[in-house]
């Protein structure tokens, strides 16, 4: 079915998904119009060149031009800086580790993005994300309701990173490949013969790259060496501030103990303190945990979470877990259906029924 020429600004980052979302939308019809964000910069030499973005740039341009579509820049830096890179460095010094790219879809892609493309006349926003968006019912009220549901590829499902998105932005969003695989998307990219048909998956943080964490966060936040000990109160060694490890961890805890594998079972930041155990210790699993900051996809939340198929993950590509959950307050207590292993503080959980993405919430505290 054809699209009437509906206008639709695509986020093209320069990858191969954004690129044959952008081809699929041509072919169904739609007025395309690409733009690039241009979102990261740093005066610190050491990181100026951790994002490609100018090589990024150059292969949407030529996605672009060989699908005969339009391509905007826009900047969004300043955005980018104040909500995703502060609170990047506020989590950590807070001893909780954050998820940007959650932050970056909630108020860069589906925000900053979404309200100047639609300020410019578009009828959609879209994106290469592997997540679908269609129409659900709940009941008789919500015939035009929209629902953000997993992508068909389970290896590249995005969803746990959309949980946060405003739901009246839903009816305005299109992921055109959804509905397809990886392998799917890159030989529809060989078919249009656009130049990163093979380039590979970005890694690491959204728009930035993949960066060497730790060294990155020193440029904020200074080195404090404190103690190592066990559950059991040992001390077993040293390291350069407790802000630097998340629950979990195991590389980069060098070799503490005389090199038995010790894992960060939890940290104090204000007392400059880790507490690490082995792989097989209780301490690192939980019960369940307490949410804050919830966000919701659906019309009426209590009666979906009520549901007996209610599962949750609480780290991207984690199995779903089976969970009920209890509302106390501006809060929720979730509690797992099997002990969890390293539920992280500053993390998301965000909840499912088979496919349908319900929302989420920031994970406070493990209950133990």
């Amino acid at each position: 079915m054809k699209a009437n020429k509906k206008t639709v600004y695509l986020g093209m980052s320069g990858g191969v998904d954004s690129s044959v979302a952008a081809a699929l939308l041509k072919e169904q019809g739609y007025s395309v119009v690409a733009v690039f964000m241009k979102n990261w910069h740093s005066d610190d030499s050491r990181f100026a060149g951790v994002c490609p973005w100018e090589q990024d740039l150059r292969d949407a341009k030529a996605v672009a031009a060989a699908l005969g579509i339009p391509l905007k820049v826009w900047n969004f830096e300043k955005e980018y800086h104040r909500k995703v890179i502060s609170y990047f460095f506020s989590e950590y010094r807070a001893g909780r580790t954050p998820n940007p790219d959650v932050m970056c879809n909630s108020y860069i892609k589906f925000k900053a993005f979404y309200e100047k493309a639609l300020m410019q006349g578009a009828d959609f926003i879209a994106t290469g994300h592997y997540a679908r968006v269609k129409k659900c019912s709940s009941g008789a009220k919500s015939e035009n309701q929209y629902c953000l549901f997993r992508g068909i590829d389970c290896n590249k499902d995005q969803s746990y990173f959309l949980w946060n998105i405003d739901i009246r932005v839903l009816p305005k969003i299109l992921f055109p490949i959804g509905e397809l695989t990886k392998d799917r998307v890159r030989q529809i990219a060989k078919k249009h013969k656009l130049v990163n048909a093979h380039k590979k998956d970005s890694q690491g943080i959204c728009f930035i790259g993949k960066i060497n964490v730790r060294e990155y966060l020193k440029t904020k936040l200074p080195l404090k060496q404190g103690d190592v000990v066990t559950v059991s109160g040992e001390k077993v060694g040293t390291h350069e501030g407790a802000w630097f490890y998340t629950q979990g961890q195991r590389k980069g805890t060098g070799s503490w103990g005389g090199g038995v594998p010790y894992y960060v079972v939890r940290k104090d930041v204000k007392k400059n303190i880790l507490v690490v155990d082995n792989r097989a210790s209780h301490h690192l699993f939980a019960n369940g945990l307490v949410a804050e900051n919830l966000n919701w996809l659906v019309e009426n939340p209590v009666q979906s979470l009520s549901s007996s198929l209610l599962k949750a993950r609480m780290r991207y590509r984690q199995e779903l877990v089976p969970v009920n959950v209890v509302f106390k307050g501006n809060e929720l207590v979730v509690n797992f259906s099997s002990p969890q292993r390293a539920i992280t503080e500053g993390q998301s959980v965000v909840f499912y029924i088979k496919d349908k993405v319900l929302g989420g919430g920031v994970i406070k505290k493990a209950l133990i």
